[in-house]
């Protein structure tokens, strides 16, 4: 008998890709990896006139070997030939200032699992260049997240890596994870709304309970309008609205002591894919009830995970030399508190997390 056009078809279809993602998720070959690591560029372009660096781990045979990038350590087989198929694309978005290897153990711990991990370093935000700050107060909110997309674009358009990458009836298994203003950035592909006049009220009524995020604009005129960039000053006045940012391909997203008070509460209700957040409780940079627990209580299909006794930082490899910040050194800690117990933890959580996201 053959099966037209109708609801049976595509139920039969939706089930036939299920068991096919499952059958690769389960796959022994995939459990055993190893992790490979390249580097990647994605070019500019008339429309975008940076290039991206991305740091991709993925699932490997290859033997890997401890490598010393900087102020971080990755454990990967570098231009290891990849596995033939993969579980889905998972991007991964750094803090403002961070780096794409700052989280390389998260990245190892998924790529181990079977994903292909897209670690992009954003232009204009990270160690080396501050530079979009310096562009309007709006254009951190949208580049950001038209950073990511690009990414994907470019890796599902790629000979090499597109036909690697799992798909269902919906198309590619594509997630975002994200830690601060990466968490930020996850939230706006899922749906989250940013509008720039939350985040003017916020600061005017919790200036002392807020006080990183409300002051890091007045070291900085392009963040505060507090300087004598006059067209930055008026925008934070009369804040500019910025266009939607949802990428419909990201189908699951984690976010990480997140950026939130920017969301309007009915775009986050309209969030239906799966998101996870986790908070750290003693979050002093995006304190929780106004960033992580803002985003939580309102996203529909939420999962909240606060970090008891955590710092902003918790949720970073430990570098190997201080890095200062308004909120002290990144690689910190408060008394009692065992990074390295969190990170074990995520490297079964977060790969879990997406592996059942990804089946529903």
């Amino acid at each position: 008998m053959t099966l037209r056009n109708t609801p049976s078809r595509h139920l039969l279809l939706r089930v036939c890709c299920q068991l096919l993602i499952a059958a690769i998720m389960l796959s022994p070959t995939v459990a055993m990896a190893q992790v490979g690591w390249r580097q990647y560029i994605v070019p500019a372009s008339p429309s975008n006139p940076e290039a991206i660096p991305v740091a991709l781990y993925y699932p490997t045979q290859a033997a890997a070997r401890a490598m010393t990038m900087g102020l971080f350590s990755v454990r990967a087989a570098p231009q290891a030939a990849p596995e033939a198929t993969f579980k889905g694309l998972i991007i991964l978005s750094h803090g403002t200032g961070g780096s794409e290897l700052g989280h390389s153990s998260l990245a190892e711990a998924l790529a181990r699992s079977g994903y292909m991990v897209a670690a992009l370093r954003h232009p204009g935000d990270n160690w080396q260049d501050r530079s979009l700050w310096q562009k309007s107060p709006v254009a951190f909110f949208i580049e950001r997240p038209r950073q990511v997309s690009r990414v994907i674009d470019a890796l599902l358009s790629d000979p090499e890596w597109k036909e690697r990458i799992a798909r269902d009836a919906q198309g590619p298994l594509v997630g975002a994870l994200g830690h601060s203003a990466g968490g930020y950035t996850a939230i706006a592909l899922a749906g989250g709304q940013p509008d720039l006049s939350l985040i003017v009220r916020h600061c005017q009524d919790h200036l002392a309970d807020d006080p990183i995020f409300c002051n890091m604009g007045r070291k900085d005129p392009a963040r505060s309008g507090g300087g004598t960039n006059t067209e930055s000053r008026d925008q934070w006045q009369t804040p500019p609205s910025i266009p939607p940012l949802v990428d419909k391909r990201v189908r699951a997203v984690v976010a990480m002591a997140p950026m939130g008070v920017v969301f309007t509460a009915a775009s986050l209700g309209n969030i239906r894919i799966p998101a996870a957040i986790y908070a750290a409780e003693q979050d002093r940079w995006l304190v929780p009830r106004f960033h992580a627990e803002w985003i939580a209580k309102n996203v529909a299909h939420g999962e909240y995970h606060p970090v008891r006794n955590a710092w902003h930082f918790a949720f970073m490899d430990r570098p190997s030399s201080p890095i200062p910040t308004p909120d002290g050194d990144v690689a910190a800690d408060p008394p009692g508190f065992d990074r390295q117990a969190l990170l074990t933890q995520l490297h079964a959580e977060l790969p879990a997390y997406f592996d059942k996201a990804f089946l529903k």
